[in-house]
């Protein structure tokens, strides 16, 4: 009778560890087996490298999660508890780890909507520099002048990013002032030779040269030419330096603001009463 009963349970229990064990090789290989398709799908839409090898992982353990549970309760193991337990400090740790979470979905949205790529020159979190490197958690840029800074993804997308070579083209914005004495005619045909002798300056749009302001010392023009982007900096600096040039030739002066101190005597009481 022993023996009968022995064997019964050895017979329920071998099927049950068969059954569970059936259930986590079947399972692991369908986890495997979706999470491979769900990479390629990723792959397919263009989705970062980055934010896919993080979301494979994902996928793939939480299915791995489910299959191990699946298997438990075939063996007759209550996972309500288990189940309860692994809530409760999965929110413990959300909470520990809030600010890192909120970094993490800042960077998939910037992984997805891409409002700026590696290599773009952007002002992010009030830095400005070239993008290195985007991560799940952080953005690594560098600055003008080779410094590194590494800015949470959660600031960048909580203010606002401009990114300043999206564009293929941008605009010069320059202001020269002259003197009231000057010929304004004469200032701006000195302005507009200068900008057609630079060759990397745009027929179009075309550039804008116009009296802008009426200065307390200067009248005060705005010069703004159209260059191709990567072209910037370096026709903003030589322009500078060749419309000075020209307006010292021209004779024509860059006034800078003066103020006139006038000095006055004053009599004390008694000084008066004796003159």
């Amino acid at each position: 009778m022993e023996n009968l009963i022995a064997s019964e349970v050895l017979m329920t229990w071998g099927l049950r560890i068969a059954a569970a064990l059936a259930i986590l090789v079947i399972g692991n290989w369908l986890a495997k087996k979706f999470t491979s398709v769900f990479v390629k799908m990723m792959e397919r839409n263009d989705i970062d490298v980055t934010l896919t090898k993080f979301l494979k992982n994902i996928v793939y353990y939480a299915l791995l999660t489910a299959v191990v549970i699946a298997a438990a309760q075939k063996l007759g193991i209550n996972t309500g508890s288990f189940l309860a337990v692994v809530g409760a400090a999965g929110l413990a740790i959300g909470l520990a780890l809030k600010d890192s979470l909120a970094n993490f979905s800042a960077g998939v949205m910037l992984i997805l909507f891409r409002p700026f790529k590696v290599g773009d020159a952007v002002t992010v979190a009030g830095e400005t520099g070239a993008v290195e490197e985007i991560t799940i958690f952080n953005t690594v840029m560098n600055t003008p002048d080779n410094q590194r800074k590494i800015i949470p993804n959660g600031l960048i997308t909580s203010g606002t990013i401009t990114n300043i070579t999206a564009n293929d083209t941008r605009r010069i914005d320059m202001v020269f002032g002259i003197g009231y004495e000057d010929d304004i005619k004469s200032a701006e045909q000195v302005f507009t030779e200068m900008i057609k002798a630079e060759p990397r300056v745009l027929s179009d749009p075309a550039p804008t040269i116009a009296v802008a302001e009426l200065a307390d010392s200067s009248v005060n023009f705005v010069v703004r030419p159209w260059v191709r982007t990567v072209d910037y900096w370096n026709v903003k600096f030589e322009l500078t330096e060749k419309i000075k040039l020209a307006l010292d030739e021209a004779g024509i002066s860059i006034p800078f603001p003066q103020q006139d101190v006038h000095m006055h005597q004053v009599v004390q009481d008694g000084e008066a009463e004796a003159a």
